[in-house]
């Protein structure tokens, strides 16, 4: 199966100081990979060099066929907005719009009318247990549905990658259980490929793969 994303020899560094020291990494579509280590390990640099948000100082990135990190920043910001996904750690809802809309922004971005992109977004709420919620503004939900809005917002777009930082890290356990159960369902539903930072080994557990870093590389012998 050709890699939807892979790097190879991977390194960054802030001023003095190496985050990611020759990571290679492939990701085949329809898998969940989960990126674990402790803090300050480079786990989030990782996702934002594969993301596309940085281009990182060595190495390659490439989306399919494309070697993406020499591309300019305006053409891996049209990339981001089309065939990738995203889910933080805190939803980042827009407060002033209800849920629906808050959906249906990345669509509204691209060009599509206002009608279609909400009708669209719309398709998403049963499916994550938000029936009902369409209306409700980000402060009438729960921690657990805002993170619900925002899988349905990264989601909605039909995107290749969705890459998750902490997606449960705001919420209690038995919430964030819930939350991850969705996201990963809906996304290797949809044929994309899961890339998700955690420092929660229940929920890396529930991943079809694991990739450990520690001190911005990766453990030999931790990856499977």
């Amino acid at each position: 199966m050709t890699p939807v994303l892979r790097a190879a020899h991977l390194g960054h560094r802030y001023g003095a100081t190496t985050v990611l020291r020759d990571v290679d990494m492939v990701v085949h579509p329809g898998e969940t990979v989960a990126v674990t280590g402790p803090s300050g390990s480079g786990k989030s640099t990782l996702l934002h060099c594969l993301a596309g948000i940085l281009a990182p100082a060595e190495g390659e990135v490439w989306f399919g066929e494309d070697r993406i990190d020499r591309w300019s920043e305006a053409r891996r910001t049209a990339l981001r907005g089309s065939r990738f996904g995203f889910v933080f750690q805190f939803a980042a809802l827009l407060p002033e719009l209800p849920s629906v809309e808050n959906v249906a922004v990345p669509l509204m971005l691209a060009g599509m009318r206002r009608a279609d992109a909400v009708a669209r977004a719309a398709a998403w709420f049963p499916p994550l247990g938000l029936a009902g919620l369409e209306d409700r503004r980000p402060g009438q939900l729960s921690g657990g549905q805002e993170q619900r809005v925002a899988i349905a917002r990264a989601l909605v777009t039909e995107p290749a990658v969705v890459f998750a930082d902490e997606p449960t890290g705001a919420l209690d356990s038995a919430a964030g259980a819930k939350v991850f159960a969705a996201l990963a369902a809906l996304t290797t539903r949809t044929g994309a490929a899961l890339v998700v930072v955690t420092h929660d080994q229940e929920i890396a557990a529930r991943c079809s793969r694991t990739v450990a870093l520690r001190d911005g590389a990766v453990v030999p012998g931790v990856a499977a």
